[in-house]
């Protein structure tokens, strides 16, 4: 696949493509009130098929070919197959202990937060956003930001944030 981040480089155009248009607009279509968005898995077939048409650079119709379970699938994927975590381990560290500590000084967060290359901020800029939108729809898709946060927050080897082999 190709790479969707790399250290100081910018964004593959398919999957730049995916995380800032497809996957927003197929889920804001039908997805927000989906009860269990990001938490239920969707289907490996419609999942693989979707994937290989994007690394082989067809065009995706994520709308009309994909499911709300299959596309937020996907994108968590997309996420975890990054080949450097959205927040590397020493931007990760200063997150938990900012936020662990009995300070919460939003200048520090900023300062934590301008050491991500520019492809990880644009990315985490699209992620906040997005998942704030999903969670305004909580009352209908029980998807709060505290389960959000399960499933995209920079613990326990979550998407966000996970120790890289390479």
């Amino acid at each position: 696949a190709a790479a969707f981040i790399r250290q100081g480089e910018k964004c593959n155009s398919n999957h730049k493509y995916v995380v800032n248009l497809c996957l927003p607009l197929c889920i804001f279509y039908t997805g927000l009130e989906h009860v269990g968005i990001f938490r239920i898995g969707g289907s490996a077939n419609k999942i693989k098929e979707l994937r290989q048409k994007y690394n082989r650079g067809e065009k995706v119709d994520l709308i009309n070919d994909g499911d709300v379970d299959s596309v937020a699938s996907l994108l968590k994927l997309f996420l975890k197959e990054l080949p450097v975590a959205v927040f590397p381990d020493n931007v990760c560290s200063g997150l938990l202990k900012t936020f662990q500590g009995t300070e919460r000084a939003p200048s520090k967060l900023l300062e934590l937060l301008s050491c991500l290359p520019e492809a990880h901020q644009n990315l985490l800029r699209f992620l906040s956003a997005f998942l704030l939108k999903v969670a305004t729809y909580s009352a209908v898709n029980f998807m709060t930001l505290e389960n959000l946060a399960i499933v995209f927050g920079p613990k326990n080897e979550s998407l966000l944030s996970r120790k890289r082999s390479n």
